[in-house]
């Protein structure tokens, strides 16, 4: 199985996909070795902090295990959009902390940089100018 890793730091976001195994049973909040991920991230040092599973349903800190769960949610829990009125509650799935071979995408943050800094791992996109459409000549 492969995991759709999201790395984020200072409002960029590297995107990776690893089929490493060792990443099953880890736990939303655990700090994780950038070398697990990719060999770019080596002396990363990485926290995990959410995931989603392959229907798209999100993992909550806090639920132990890493199966599907039917949950009551409120306004401002995880999980629950927060344009609800106030006092409305809703019964959502959700998936529990662990990461399992359900799961498809997981979602860090860098804690300490390696050796690589991130702009060289992460370079800035640049922008291409479209070339402007020439006006046709009235006839």
């Amino acid at each position: 199985m492969v995991f759709k890793i999201n790395v984020s730091h200072k409002g960029r976001t590297f995107k990776v996909e690893s089929d490493n195994e060792s990443l099953i049973r880890m736990k939303i909040g655990d700090k994780i070795n950038g070398s697990l991920i990719s060999g770019e991230l080596d002396g990363y040092q990485l926290e995990i902090t959410g995931t989603s599973d392959m229907a798209g349903f999100p993992g909550i800190k806090g639920q132990i295990g890493g199966q599907l769960r039917g949950m009551l949610l409120s306004k401002n829990d995880l999980g629950m959009n927060t344009t609800r009125p106030k006092g409305l509650r809703l019964k959502k799935t959700v998936r529990g902390e662990e990461i399992s071979d359900k799961t498809t995408q997981i979602n860090t943050r860098v804690l300490k940089e390696g050796a690589k800094k991130f702009d060289e791992v992460c370079p800035a996109k640049v922008k291409e100018e479209k070339p402007k459409a020439e006006a046709k000549p009235a006839a």
